[in-house]
């Protein structure tokens, strides 16, 4: 595949790319649980579906790929939605809009409602691929090693400094990406640890996630050496598509256009009303 040839946008694209988001979750779900095992993160499989727990409040408790690989019964929509909820936690579906209608149907018996939406972006990639912006050559991109866990997450922790009143967050959550299965990427200058970015491989496709920049050495191009060279690692690694999910017309999807990204489609997160909650509870 050369960097010219998009795959088309149809359902078959969008199961390799929702299951690429699935395992990469499953990755950080596992991750949490070795980390903070007394949040009792754990995840299940229903319908082709994958009902992810990673505490209540968390944006990644929810489903991922609902109705994409296979219909989804009553029942098995009952069974996901009793995970969540015998937890305490609120439930959530971010689906693709290529599933099948029934879905939906489903979704309006119950009182489902939407509640936010995301854009799915995608681009080929080839193990020669060269990005058009000129890169920083001071900055050089390495693979963290296995002894290099701490390394990782306090530079990724760093990244998010100026934000104090989420500093126990940020700092949760780069311990548990920095213990996630798959590669962990480290931009340096001059030998010094400016940056991070992480990558799930399933198959032949590669997730993005993972930037981070300490503040002082933002606008040099660290993002874009990260960038690139996952790119080029997962091509290597027998990839032919890259994709990543930012919020529609936000800066992330601005960037990742320029970088040759396009949108395959647009999700919607669905939430169970608060009203159906009680009426089931209620037995109603």
């Amino acid at each position: 595949m050369t960097p010219e040839q998009y795959p088309f946008a149809d359902i078959d694209l969008a199961r390799r790319l929702e299951r690429t988001e699935a395992q990469g979750n499953v990755n950080f779900v596992e991750a949490r649980a070795e980390a903070f095992p007394e949040v009792g993160a754990e995840w299940i499989e229903v319908a082709g579906a994958f009902g992810m727990f990673d505490g209540v409040g968390s944006p990644l408790t929810q489903t991922f790929g609902l109705g994409v690989s296979q219909s989804v019964s009553g029942e098995e929509l009952d069974t996901l939605e009793q995970f969540f909820l015998s937890k305490g936690a609120e439930v959530f579906h971010e689906v693709c809009p290529l599933v099948a209608m029934p879905l939906f149907e489903l979704f309006r018996e119950r009182g489902y409602q939407p509640v936010e939406v995301s854009n799915v972006l995608y681009r080929p990639i080839s193990a020669d691929l060269r990005l058009q912006t000129p890169r920083n050559e001071l900055i050089k991109v390495r693979v963290t090693g296995s002894d290099e866990v701490k390394l990782w997450t306090d530079t990724s922790f760093a990244g998010w400094s100026e934000f104090p009143e989420y500093a126990d967050f940020f700092r949760d959550l780069a311990q548990v990406v920095g213990r996630s299965k798959g590669p962990s990427f480290l931009a340096e200058l001059e030998g010094k640890p400016i940056a991070t970015g992480a990558l799930t491989i399933h198959n032949d496709v590669a997730l993005l996630a993972g930037a981070s920049t300490v503040p002082e050495a933002r606008r040099q191009g660290a993002q874009l050496a990260l960038l690139e060279d996952r790119l080029r690692y997962a091509a290597n690694m027998g990839c032919n598509v890259a994709m990543m999910v930012a919020l529609p017309g936000s800066g992330s999807q601005r960037n990742a256009e320029r970088h040759g990204f396009r949108i395959a489609y647009t999700r919607t997160k669905w939430q169970l009303s608060k009203n159906q909650r009680a009426g089931d509870d209620a037995g109603f």
